[in-house]
């Protein structure tokens, strides 16, 4: 669909009103239209907007009398319009400014429009964890500096560079060269010989291959881009947010969707469990929690990845099983048997075979049969197993039948 180059401005106008005027004639300056959306709580736009959520559900906000609820009836509102003008081919992209308030509630509606819709948010806390601000989406957050209380030399400077940014963004003629089939990659740093590898292979087999962190936010994203229809196939190589998310530890975050099947597709998965054999906490050899003392460590850099026991292991192995088990004609299991991160091979810190056997032992009990399990030995960074990863991968997607005999 093609969209018009005009720009939804989207803010608190009633207390934010100079600044918002201030982006709509910067970027009207540099030839783009705008259409300009009041989602303030407290009183009507300090200059004529497009849209005015509050005179528009003035009624339904007089008979909230809590703020928070007020705030939900506005974001819900203004969903529903975000998304429908850009279905309509109404709008190219979308930018606001605010504090805290003004932060969640703009990130929020900009959340509703798909991956490549430029997204800015000028903000007084970006500098703060922005993870449940950004989560998933491609949204580009710049840093006020000084507080947004009207247009000064500092913040006037900062809004005219998020305009021209908006600007710029809309207005990318970049387009991939051709179209190929689409595997999304999962990967992390203990595994990056392996995706390195993977990458290459299925590359010069003819596929274009999409990497995603497995950092907690990233498996969650490759998971919401399934379902959007981006990819043909995923090989999940770094299933490492598992274990992470049981120890809450760095790459934590995952959401229940994460190694779910996305509904109404049938998207093949080769599923390897790079990564299972250690949770990623923050603390180094200085300052060692109680409780991990007694653990085979690896020291990495602030970060140190403890070796999870036998207990820990086989929960992880029936939770995959249970999440593969949802729709197992799409899915098949690749074993490295001699490791599973660059810290799990022999003479490493976190080797520990027993455990990856009974590992083993539990998934092939709890997986449904229809599952096939392939496992070689070799580590999971060797070039060779690389390469079976990718043979698979490339059969799953020549043919839903394919066997891993």
């Amino acid at each position: 669909m093609d969209h018009t180059d005009t720009i939804a401005i989207v803010g608190t106008f009633d207390s934010k009103g100079e600044e918002h005027l201030f982006l709509k004639e910067n970027i009207e300056r540099r030839g783009l239209r705008t259409l300009a959306f009041n989602v303030g709580t407290k009183g009507p736009s300090l200059f004529p907007a497009d849209v005015d959520l509050f005179l528009e559900l003035k009624n339904e906000i007089e008979t909230i009398h809590s703020r928070d609820k007020v705030i939900q009836a506005i974001l819900l509102r203004a969903q529903v319009l975000i998304k429908e003008l850009y279905d309509n081919g109404r709008i190219s992209g979308i930018i606001s400014a605010g504090g805290g308030t003004g932060t969640h509630l703009c990130t929020s509606i900009m959340r509703v429009l798909p991956l490549g819709v430029p997204k800015v948010m000028v903000s007084t806390v970006a500098s703060r964890n922005m993870a449940n601000i950004v989560g998933t989406k491609d949204i580009t957050m710049m840093h006020s500096v000084v507080d947004l209380l009207g247009v000064n030399s500092i913040s006037g400077d900062v809004l005219d560079r998020a305009a021209g940014a908006i600007c710029g963004m809309v207005q990318s003629q970049w387009k991939a060269k051709g179209k190929k089939k689409r595997i999304a990659l999962t990967m992390f740093g203990f595994i990056t010989q392996a995706a390195e590898a993977i990458k290459q292979f299925l590359e010069d087999m003819g596929y274009e291959v999409i990497a995603f962190h497995a950092n907690g936010t990233g498996g969650t994203a490759m998971e919401e881009l399934t379902a959007e229809g981006y990819f043909d196939g995923i090989l999940d190589l770094a299933t490492h947010e598992l274990a992470d998310e049981l120890k809450n530890g760095y790459c934590a975050g995952i959401g229940p969707e994460r190694l779910m099947p996305p509904t109404g597709l049938d998207i093949p998965r080769l599923v390897v469990p790079g990564g299972l054999d250690c949770a990623v906490l923050e603390f180094n050899r200085n300052n060692i929690p109680d409780e991990f003392r007694g653990r085979k460590i690896f020291f990495y850099d602030f970060r140190s990845a403890i070796r999870l026991n036998t207990e820990e292991t086989q929960f992880l192995a029936a939770q995959l099983a249970e999440k593969l088990n949802h729709n197992p004609a799409n899915i098949k299991v690749l074993v490295p048997s001699l490791g599973w991160s660059e810290a799990d091979q022999e003479s490493g810190p976190l080797h520990d075979p027993a455990i990856n056997k009974a590992f083993m032992l539990r998934l092939k009990e709890s997986l449904n049969r229809r599952i096939e399990i392939k496992e070689v030995d070799l580590h999971i960074n060797d070039p060779a197993f690389a390469k079976i990863a990718s043979e698979i991968m490339d059969g799953m997607l020549a043919s839903p039948s394919f066997s891993v005999s």
